[in-house]
């Protein structure tokens, strides 16, 4: 069946919005990567900016006692003890996991210990720094999820 006029004119018309569309959801691209660079800049900010803000202290070195039950007392330097033996325990075996064992567990004491004995504390700020602290931090975070999990 020969195509009319008409039939040609439409299949132009059909070809060159194809190719507008084309240009355009190729301009989107650009753009949803710019958003998606600028949320990440945006989130960066103002975690920057809130941990900016935030003061660590530890307790863990004062006075000497990490742990106290009625009258006992054990001191930071015994809960070194389980990594010592535990690398002791390495050399001297044959069957090194239960050194291995004993020395996890020193370490986790260790790391237990340090954290526990940390304290945060919130520098005194003004109410128009924690607005773009936490604004920033919102906008960027959801800029980047929106770019993420996109359906497009």
């Amino acid at each position: 069946m020969p195509k009319t006029s008409k039939d040609k004119e439409l299949d132009k018309m059909y070809k060159e919005l194809l190719e507008t569309r084309d240009s355009l959801h190729s301009k989107n691209e650009g753009n949803r990567l710019l958003t998606f660079f600028i949320g990440l800049l945006m989130l960066g900010g103002g975690l920057f900016m809130i941990f900016q803000n935030i003061s660590v202290s530890s307790s863990w070195g004062y006075g000497g006692h990490f742990f106290s039950i009625g009258g006992f007392h054990l001191s930071n330097g015994l809960i070194m003890l389980p990594i010592i033996v535990g690398i002791g325990m390495l050399f001297l075996m044959e069957r090194k996991i239960f050194g291995w064992v004993v020395l996890s567990i020193g370490i986790v004491i260790v790391l237990l210990s340090v954290m526990l004995t940390t304290h945060l504390s919130w520098k005194t700020t003004n109410a128009y720094v924690f607005i773009i602290m936490f604004g920033m931090t919102a906008v960027g975070g959801a800029l980047v999820l929106r770019e993420l999990f996109r359906k497009d």
